[in-house]
């Protein structure tokens, strides 16, 4: 298996995930109210799965190693921009996190908030997606040899098997800060 596999299958799983948020907002605007307990799930999927788990891999890892490599101007400039999207979707996350706890608080003006960078998350995902599977991961192959692959693959694995530990550590720490 290509280093790109695992990531192209996490790809899947956040599609899912896109649409669920997709039909909330939609649900939600019909009924002119946000379910608060959703939007943190669907906070939490994004922060640790999509932005740690698979961003992290991305950057930690592909794109860490093509660095050291002569990427032609096209394939940096992409890279450049799947960084950039990246920081992109965690600010939006910041704001969809503030909205939605001032809309838990009482502030129904904030629902619009809400729902705007719930429709801000799942336009850019799927774009997101497209550029790295059809564009970008394809390309980045180019650049690195069987060896190179196969460690990356492993490194991969690796970073998978650490990400429960990290994420329950947080917990228990946040916990303990309280």
């Amino acid at each position: 298996m290509l280093p790109i596999g695992p990531l192209m299958i996490e790809h899947r799983l956040i599609e899912r995930m896109i649409k669920l948020i997709r039909d909330h907002a939609a649900q939600a605007k019909i009924e002119t109210k946000i379910d608060p307990s959703f939007v943190d799930v669907a906070v939490d999927f994004i922060r640790i799965y999509a932005d740690r788990t698979h961003h992290g891999k991305e950057e930690d890892i592909l794109f860490r190693d093509l660095q050291g490599k002569q990427l032609s101007e096209q394939d940096a400039v992409i890279m450049q921009e799947l960084i950039d999207e990246h920081k992109f979707g965690r600010k939006t996350v910041a704001e969809l996190v503030d909205a939605n706890e001032s809309y838990r608080n009482g502030d129904q003006n904030s629902m619009d908030t809400v729902l705007a960078q719930l429709q801000v998350l799942a336009d850019f995902y799927p774009e997101h997606i497209i550029k790295e599977d059809k564009v970008f991961f394809p390309a980045s192959m180019e650049y690195l040899n069987a060896t190179e692959k196969d460690r990356m693959l492993e490194e991969m694995w690796e970073f998978d098997r650490k990400m429960i530990h990290e994420k329950y550590t947080h917990v228990v720490e946040n916990l303990e800060a309280q």
